[in-house]
Protein backbone atom coordinates (compact mmCIF):
# COMPACT_ATOMS: atom_id res chain seq x y z
CA UNK A 1 0.00 0.00 0.00
CA UNK A 2 0.82 3.54 -0.87
CA UNK A 3 2.45 5.54 2.51
CA UNK A 4 1.33 8.84 3.02
CA UNK A 5 3.53 11.99 2.47
CA UNK A 6 3.97 14.92 4.30
CA UNK A 7 6.26 17.70 3.77
CA UNK A 8 8.09 19.45 7.02
CA UNK A 9 9.79 22.86 6.50
CA UNK A 10 12.46 22.60 9.17
CA UNK A 11 15.73 20.54 7.70
CA UNK A 12 14.90 16.99 8.56
CA UNK A 13 17.62 14.04 9.95
CA UNK A 14 17.07 10.35 10.59
CA UNK A 15 15.95 9.74 14.09
CA UNK A 16 14.62 12.77 14.65
CA UNK A 17 11.09 13.31 16.41
CA UNK A 18 8.93 16.32 14.96
CA UNK A 19 5.61 17.66 14.98
CA UNK A 20 3.70 17.43 11.63
CA UNK A 21 2.21 20.97 10.49
CA UNK A 22 -1.45 21.88 11.73
CA UNK A 23 -2.58 21.37 8.21
CA UNK A 24 -1.35 18.05 7.78
CA UNK A 25 -1.95 16.90 11.04
CA UNK A 26 -5.60 17.33 10.12
CA UNK A 27 -4.75 15.81 7.17
CA UNK A 28 -3.59 12.35 8.83
CA UNK A 29 -6.23 12.30 11.66
CA UNK A 30 -9.40 13.12 9.74
CA UNK A 31 -8.96 12.27 6.22
CA UNK A 32 -6.70 9.53 6.20
CA UNK A 33 -7.72 8.37 9.45
CA UNK A 34 -3.60 7.17 10.33
CA UNK A 35 -2.83 5.51 13.81
CA UNK A 36 0.13 5.09 16.17
CA UNK A 37 2.48 3.50 14.54
CA UNK A 38 1.31 3.59 10.96
CA UNK A 39 4.49 3.85 8.24
CA UNK A 40 4.24 7.10 6.58
CA UNK A 41 6.81 9.31 4.00
CA UNK A 42 8.43 12.91 5.12
CA UNK A 43 10.13 15.21 3.39
CA UNK A 44 11.43 18.74 3.36
CA UNK A 45 11.51 20.12 -0.35
CA UNK A 46 15.20 19.57 -0.25
CA UNK A 47 15.65 16.70 -2.39
CA UNK A 48 14.40 12.72 -1.35
CA UNK A 49 12.49 11.69 1.22
CA UNK A 50 12.26 10.01 4.64
CA UNK A 51 10.63 6.67 6.14
CA UNK A 52 9.06 7.82 8.60
CA UNK A 53 6.46 6.71 11.44
CA UNK A 54 3.11 7.56 13.58
CA UNK A 55 5.11 7.96 16.77
CA UNK A 56 1.80 9.71 19.12
CA UNK A 57 -1.66 11.81 18.05
CA UNK A 58 -4.07 13.30 20.15
CA UNK A 59 -6.72 15.68 18.62
CA UNK A 60 -4.35 18.79 18.00
CA UNK A 61 -1.28 16.98 17.08
CA UNK A 62 0.58 14.32 15.29
CA UNK A 63 4.09 12.94 16.45
CA UNK A 64 6.53 11.50 14.00
CA UNK A 65 9.45 9.46 14.52
CA UNK A 66 11.89 9.87 11.16
CA UNK A 67 13.89 6.90 10.26
CA UNK A 68 16.30 6.13 7.11
CA UNK A 69 16.64 9.12 4.40
CA UNK A 70 16.53 7.96 0.75
CA UNK A 71 18.03 9.02 -2.07
CA UNK A 72 14.63 9.67 -4.71
CA UNK A 73 14.18 12.10 -6.99
CA UNK A 74 11.06 12.46 -9.22
CA UNK A 75 12.02 16.04 -11.03
CA UNK A 76 11.63 16.00 -14.90
CA UNK A 77 15.12 16.82 -16.39
CA UNK A 78 13.53 19.21 -18.44
CA UNK A 79 13.13 22.47 -16.03
CA UNK A 80 9.89 24.39 -17.10
CA UNK A 81 9.40 28.50 -15.67
CA UNK A 82 5.42 28.70 -16.28
CA UNK A 83 4.57 32.22 -16.69
CA UNK A 84 1.00 32.17 -16.43
CA UNK A 85 -1.70 34.72 -16.95
CA UNK A 86 -3.50 35.00 -13.46
CA UNK A 87 -7.10 33.31 -14.06
CA UNK A 88 -10.29 33.35 -11.81
CA UNK A 89 -9.50 31.41 -8.50
CA UNK A 90 -10.60 28.01 -8.97
CA UNK A 91 -8.71 28.03 -12.47
CA UNK A 92 -5.65 29.07 -11.53
CA UNK A 93 -5.54 26.63 -8.86
CA UNK A 94 -6.36 23.39 -11.00
CA UNK A 95 -3.25 25.21 -13.22
CA UNK A 96 -0.74 25.25 -10.23
CA UNK A 97 -2.19 21.97 -9.00
CA UNK A 98 -1.47 20.25 -12.17
CA UNK A 99 1.34 21.74 -13.47
CA UNK A 100 3.14 20.81 -9.81
CA UNK A 101 1.97 17.00 -10.87
CA UNK A 102 3.36 17.80 -14.29
CA UNK A 103 6.62 18.17 -13.18
CA UNK A 104 7.06 22.44 -13.62
CA UNK A 105 10.20 23.75 -11.63
CA UNK A 106 8.46 27.53 -10.76
CA UNK A 107 5.23 29.11 -11.62
CA UNK A 108 5.63 32.50 -12.07
CA UNK A 109 1.93 34.39 -12.02
CA UNK A 110 1.24 37.48 -14.32
CA UNK A 111 -0.73 40.16 -13.89
CA UNK A 112 -1.75 41.04 -17.15
CA UNK A 113 -4.95 43.34 -18.66
CA UNK A 114 -7.55 41.18 -19.36
CA UNK A 115 -6.86 39.02 -15.93
CA UNK A 116 -11.07 39.05 -14.36
CA UNK A 117 -8.82 38.99 -10.85
CA UNK A 118 -7.37 42.39 -9.60
CA UNK A 119 -5.13 41.66 -6.58
CA UNK A 120 -3.97 44.58 -4.35
CA UNK A 121 -1.01 44.05 -1.51
CA UNK A 122 -3.73 41.91 1.18
CA UNK A 123 -4.87 39.74 -1.68
CA UNK A 124 -1.70 39.08 -3.14
CA UNK A 125 -0.08 37.81 -0.14
CA UNK A 126 -2.95 35.44 0.50
CA UNK A 127 -3.56 34.12 -2.82
CA UNK A 128 0.43 33.71 -2.38
CA UNK A 129 0.23 31.60 0.69
CA UNK A 130 -2.90 29.98 -0.71
CA UNK A 131 -1.10 28.81 -3.72
CA UNK A 132 1.96 27.47 -1.98
CA UNK A 133 -0.24 25.54 -0.24
CA UNK A 134 -1.50 23.92 -3.33
CA UNK A 135 1.85 23.31 -4.25
CA UNK A 136 3.22 21.57 -1.21
CA UNK A 137 -0.20 19.61 -1.59
CA UNK A 138 0.55 18.55 -5.08
CA UNK A 139 4.22 17.52 -4.26
CA UNK A 140 2.38 15.11 -1.29
CA UNK A 141 0.50 13.75 -3.60
CA UNK A 142 2.58 13.04 -6.91
CA UNK A 143 6.10 12.20 -4.87
CA UNK A 144 7.66 14.86 -5.93
CA UNK A 145 10.69 16.01 -3.24
CA UNK A 146 11.70 19.45 -4.64
CA UNK A 147 9.11 21.60 -4.10
CA UNK A 148 8.52 23.85 -6.72
CA UNK A 149 9.16 27.99 -6.27
CA UNK A 150 5.92 30.15 -6.88
CA UNK A 151 7.00 33.67 -7.15
CA UNK A 152 5.22 36.87 -6.69
CA UNK A 153 3.27 38.04 -9.44
CA UNK A 154 4.95 39.79 -11.78
CA UNK A 155 3.30 42.22 -15.10
CA UNK A 156 3.89 41.61 -18.19
CA UNK A 157 6.38 44.51 -18.65
CA UNK A 158 8.39 43.11 -15.39
CA UNK A 159 8.54 39.76 -16.57
CA UNK A 160 10.35 40.99 -19.67
CA UNK A 161 12.86 43.21 -17.19
CA UNK A 162 13.89 40.32 -15.51
CA UNK A 163 13.93 37.29 -18.09
CA UNK A 164 17.07 38.38 -20.27
CA UNK A 165 19.02 34.79 -19.60
CA UNK A 166 19.62 32.79 -22.37
CA UNK A 167 17.45 30.00 -22.13
CA UNK A 168 14.69 29.45 -24.54
CA UNK A 169 10.97 31.54 -24.05
CA UNK A 170 7.99 30.69 -25.56
CA UNK A 171 4.76 32.12 -26.16
CA UNK A 172 1.59 29.92 -26.27
CA UNK A 173 -0.10 31.26 -29.25
CA UNK A 174 -2.62 29.65 -31.17
CA UNK A 175 -2.16 31.44 -34.43
CA UNK A 176 1.88 30.68 -34.17
CA UNK A 177 3.24 29.38 -37.57
CA UNK A 178 5.83 27.08 -35.30
CA UNK A 179 4.01 23.90 -33.74
CA UNK A 180 5.21 23.21 -30.18
CA UNK A 181 6.68 19.35 -31.61
CA UNK A 182 8.57 21.07 -34.07
CA UNK A 183 10.32 23.73 -31.51
CA UNK A 184 11.57 21.23 -29.07
CA UNK A 185 14.56 19.94 -32.04
CA UNK A 186 17.67 20.87 -29.65
CA UNK A 187 15.87 22.16 -26.72
CA UNK A 188 18.51 22.03 -23.56
CA UNK A 189 17.70 21.42 -19.74
CA UNK A 190 15.48 24.73 -19.35
CA UNK A 191 12.28 26.61 -20.70
CA UNK A 192 10.11 29.48 -19.65
CA UNK A 193 6.68 28.85 -21.00
CA UNK A 194 4.28 32.17 -20.79
CA UNK A 195 0.44 31.34 -20.99
CA UNK A 196 -2.57 33.99 -21.15
CA UNK A 197 -5.15 34.71 -19.10
CA UNK A 198 -9.05 33.50 -20.07
CA UNK A 199 -9.11 36.26 -22.52
CA UNK A 200 -5.34 36.44 -23.99
CA UNK A 201 -2.70 38.55 -24.00
CA UNK A 202 -3.62 42.13 -25.25
CA UNK A 203 -1.47 43.13 -28.18
CA UNK A 204 0.32 45.21 -26.69
CA UNK A 205 1.40 42.85 -23.96
CA UNK A 206 2.09 40.28 -26.97
CA UNK A 207 4.52 42.39 -28.71
CA UNK A 208 6.57 43.24 -25.56
CA UNK A 209 6.78 39.49 -25.37
CA UNK A 210 7.96 39.01 -28.75
CA UNK A 211 10.31 41.78 -28.12
CA UNK A 212 11.83 40.35 -25.04
CA UNK A 213 12.80 37.19 -27.10
CA UNK A 214 9.73 34.84 -26.85
CA UNK A 215 9.26 32.52 -29.18
CA UNK A 216 5.20 31.53 -30.09
CA UNK A 217 4.33 28.25 -30.73
CA UNK A 218 0.86 26.52 -31.11
CA UNK A 219 -0.09 23.18 -29.21
CA UNK A 220 -2.57 22.35 -32.35
CA UNK A 221 -5.52 23.74 -34.71
CA UNK A 222 -8.01 23.72 -31.46
CA UNK A 223 -8.46 26.83 -29.34
CA UNK A 224 -7.40 25.54 -25.68
CA UNK A 225 -8.75 27.41 -22.31
CA UNK A 226 -5.97 29.19 -20.21
CA UNK A 227 -6.51 26.22 -17.33
CA UNK A 228 -5.80 23.70 -20.51
CA UNK A 229 -3.33 25.25 -22.60
CA UNK A 230 -0.11 25.68 -20.19
CA UNK A 231 -1.06 21.87 -18.46
CA UNK A 232 -1.05 20.58 -22.52
CA UNK A 233 2.08 22.06 -23.63
CA UNK A 234 4.03 20.98 -20.40
CA UNK A 235 2.64 17.29 -20.63
CA UNK A 236 3.95 17.64 -24.19
CA UNK A 237 7.13 18.99 -23.40
CA UNK A 238 8.07 16.16 -20.93
CA UNK A 239 6.59 13.57 -23.31
CA UNK A 240 8.53 14.53 -26.02
CA UNK A 241 12.22 16.22 -24.28
CA UNK A 242 12.01 15.55 -20.23
CA UNK A 243 10.32 12.39 -18.30
CA UNK A 244 10.09 11.02 -21.65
Amino acid sequence: MRRARFFVDPPLETDARIALPELAAHHATRVLRLRDGDPIVVFDGRGGEYAATIAGLDRNAVRVAVGAWQDVERESPLAIALAQGISGAERMDLTVQKAVELGVAAIQPLRTEKSVVRLDARRTASRLAHWRRIVVSACEQCGRNRVPEVRSPLSVAELCEVTQDQRPKWLLAPDAAVRLRDATAGLGAGLLLAAGPEAGFTEAETRSLLDAGFAPVRLGPRILRTETAALAAIAALNAIAGDG
